[in-house]
């Protein structure tokens, strides 16, 4: 069962120094029947201006995945992390007991970012941060994980049975992503156009939640990039 979200379905709040779209139920935005999809709980698409940002504030047992679309990510937490992120990384921030955090953007340039939050699989965790770097070549036409319960090099650690892959398929390629019966699949088109299973159909900045199908065909007639989740 594929179910289509359209880029104009979501909720975009403008704040001048920050416009925002949320998928799910977030801030001034709530719909009881929009709330979470799995552990999935937020998928935020920020568009920072220079110079601006989120300054310090509070989170708690919540797994917290930023992934910097253009321009540049700096972070500060209470456990004495800082990191600046652009393309090409991936923060990933536990926030278990409780943290305090701040990101903004350092340069003048507008920063746009994907924001993911997840509930954790075990509470009361140690709050914890990791800044990883992938390498963006290996995504052409390729699904390549970039957060995962089960990390290594190049893929940042969640405490969470789940998996963030990014994409970036040619026109005319197809790529054919299994799993096993029960689990579920969060699909967000980046740039471009897909179509999944030769039936949904979705656009830039659209998004699929998908359940009960564990053979998920991925083609794109003029190009994509995109992201994968596989989530229980």
């Amino acid at each position: 069962m594929i179910n289509v979200y359209p880029a104009s379905s979501r909720y975009t709040a403008d704040h001048g120094w920050l416009r925002s779209s949320f998928s799910f139920s977030f801030a001034e935005y709530y719909d009881p029947d929009n709330v979470q999809f799995g552990p999935l709980r937020v998928f935020n698409d920020d568009i920072v201006q220079g110079r601006r940002g989120f300054g310090a504030h509070p989170h708690r047992e919540m797994e917290i995945v930023s992934v910097v679309l253009r321009g540049r990510l700096k972070h500060e937490d209470s456990t004495g992390k800082t990191a600046v992120t652009s393309w090409g990384e991936v923060q990933r921030m536990s926030a278990g007991t409780g943290i305090v955090h701040s990101e903004v953007n350092p340069g003048d340039e507008e920063v746009n970012f994907l924001q993911l939050w997840f509930t954790p699989a075990v509470r009361g965790l140690e709050p914890s941060y990791e800044a990883t770097r992938y390498d963006t070549a290996k995504l052409r036409n390729a699904l390549l994980p970039v957060v995962s319960h089960q990390s290594g090099e190049g893929v940042a650690h969640i405490h969470q049975d789940l998996t963030i892959y990014l994409s970036e398929l040619d026109a005319g390629r197809e790529l054919t992503f299994t799993q096993p019966e029960g689990r579920r699949i969060y699909v967000f088109v980046i740039e471009g156009e897909l179509a999944l299973n030769g039936e949904a159909r979705l656009g830039r900045r659209d998004a699929a939640r998908i359940e009960q199908t564990p053979e998920l065909k991925i083609a794109s007639p003029s190009g994509a990039t995109f992201m994968l989740i596989d989530l229980p």
